[in-house]
């Protein structure tokens, strides 16, 4: 077997754990870096008593599977127009709003859960993660793409003995990825403030459970603690200053937009990130740079508004 065959068709269903049957023709990905573990769960010990010593026979409980990938960060290349990963963020308990010929924007919630069913083809054969939902993070290093890496986690089925089918990945794979860079990246702001970025991670943390009793076993999302990560050049204390803010719990508008051109551009807000204490100083290249995490946190009074990823 060859690891470099392989297909990865990701479709929403329609009824949780009802296989909607992704084809590759209509619900392709184009991903990279794909690691699964095709039988997560727990060994029950058969607890029995005999006249000797030996080691307990065990069954297999609770059987689940889980997935992680990475995807290229960029729009379905027509503005209004989803990207193929657009089930997936749906899947991570992100909602999804569609206006025509001009944006689709995905912002976290706190209701009715999507869910979707993943097909991975390895050289002859198919692991189906059904009812799956996730987490996610966004990853930009400069002079790299940037990254969505998601990690998915679905009931178990056993793997078969199928081919992979022909895709079709269109602009997933003619539409060049954008390298994080100063004219691919315009804009990165805290508060308003432009700062010289590094690297940056945004971390939606849903706590994905499996949950199995009789009569119902699913995979459910039952909590998210986003976070955010990044590296810049230390700019002078009267610019910015997150000691400061750190000790005064301040939270600011942080503002990250990469891509340009219509269609190719995304932007993630975050209307109120506190920064944390400040994780230290390193030494890049003989300049001084700062490591900070940050919290973004609600502004509404009906929450669901610490971040959104807007894709125009």
């Amino acid at each position: 077997m060859f690891m470099r065959l392989q297909a990865l068709l990701v479709k929403p269903e329609v009824t949780y754990g009802l296989d909607p049957v992704p084809t590759g023709a209509a619900n392709a990905l184009l991903a990279q870096n794909v690691k699964i573990m095709p039988m997560k769960g727990t060994d029950v010990k058969r607890d029995y008593d005999r006249a000797f010593f030996s080691a307990d026979a065990t069954v297999p409980v609770g059987l689940h599977m889980s997935i992680a990938f990475e995807v290229e960060l960029k729009g379905g290349g027509v503005a209004g127009t989803p990207p193929a990963f657009g089930p997936l963020l749906r899947a991570c308990k992100w909602a999804q709003v569609i206006v025509a010929v001009t944006s689709v924007t995905y912002t976290p919630h706190s209701g009715t859960q999507e869910s979707c069913t993943i097909y991975w083809y390895l050289d002859g054969q198919l692991y189906k993660l059904i009812g799956a939902r996730g987490t996610f993070s966004y990853k930009l290093n400069a002079q790299g793409i940037p990254v969505l890496a998601f990690e998915m986690t679905g009931l178990w089925a056993a793997p078969s003995a199928v081919a992979i089918p022909a895709v079709t990945l269109g602009t997933q794979l003619t539409q060049i990825p954008q390298v994080a860079t100063s004219l691919n990246t315009p804009t990165f702001t805290y508060g308003g403030t432009p700062l010289i970025l590094r690297s940056f991670t945004f971390d939606a943390g849903a706590e994905v459970k499996p949950r199995f009793l009789v009569g119902s076993e699913s995979v459910i999302i039952t909590d998210a603690k986003e976070s955010v990560k990044f590296i810049i050049e230390t700019p002078a204390l009267g610019t910015f200053n997150p000691v400061a803010l750190a000790a005064a719990a301040t939270t600011a508008a942080v503002i990250l937009v990469h891509g340009t051109g219509a269609g190719k551009i995304c932007t993630l807000n975050m209307p109120a990130v506190q920064i944390q204490r400040p994780e230290g100083l390193d030494d890049q290249d003989g300049i001084v740079e700062n490591s900070l995490s940050g919290v973004p946190l609600p502004v509404a009074v009906t929450g669901n508004d610490q971040a959104s990823l807007a894709f125009t």
